[in-house]
């Protein structure tokens, strides 16, 4: 890979260079934050090279943990617990790209109440029934919130530009609700199987393997010459 894109920043991996970026204001990341706590649900950020979890981690934060242990996850982000957050922004001047809320319970007053008082993009992704958090066993629900307007189909659009790469030789794969814009977009969007349906019903392929067992690799393999 020499390119990561993760919505809101892309990077040349080869030279270091950041090609894009976008950020959570102070002012998104402190409504976020009080809004979770007033309702007493856990929070975790992203940052440029580290997964910041307050107090312990929990949902998301500790898949990611879990996924990194067993070599499937990134492993130049470091996953690391403060106990408070704020204070942790405060004092480290870290940038913030995107805010993860989440709970056992449905988040959609939450969700509103943010949208009330920030101008900012909020992904619901329901984790129960058939897409269950296996790697923790543990059901929930979480908001994925990022910059307004930014997503990974935007990125990539501007990463294709970049490249002056034609969009119908762009492959995007994914397995979450934050990727349908994407795979829905590209030349070829790849869902992984244990994908969500909504995801698999707008890509042009469905891998055989899930995202543990190599559905990225699979997709890869399959469509790049090498």
């Amino acid at each position: 890979m020499e390119y990561l894109e993760i919505g809101n920043q892309i990077i040349n991996l080869k030279t270091g260079e950041e090609i894009y970026k976008k950020l959570l204001t102070d002012s998104e990341i402190n409504s976020c934050i009080d809004i979770a706590r007033a309702h007493n649900l856990h929070v975790h950020i992203y940052t440029d090279n580290e997964i910041i979890s307050e107090k312990e981690l929990k949902y998301m934060d500790l898949r990611n943990y879990k996924l990194q242990q067993n070599k499937h996850f990134d492993a130049s982000l470091s996953i690391t617990t403060v106990q408070d957050i704020k204070q942790y922004l405060l004092f480290n001047k870290v940038n913030v790209y995107k805010l993860i809320i989440s709970s056992d319970n449905d988040l959609s007053d939450i969700k509103n109440e943010i949208l009330k008082k920030e101008d900012i993009s909020i992904t619901t992704i329901k984790k129960f029934g058939e897409y269950k958090d296996d790697v923790i066993n543990k059901e929930y629900e979480y908001l994925d919130i990022t910059p307004k307007n930014i997503n990974k189909d935007a990125a990539l659009k501007i990463l294709g530009n970049y490249l002056n790469v034609n969009n119908d030789e762009i492959m995007a794969i994914g397995d979450n609700l934050n990727d349908l814009d994407m795979v829905k977009n590209s030349g070829l969007g790849v869902a992984v199987a244990n994908a969500y349906d909504e995801l698999k019903q707008v890509a042009k392929y469905t891998t055989d393997n899930t995202v543990e067992a190599g559905g990225f690799a699979e997709a890869v393999y399959k469509f790049i010459e090498f």
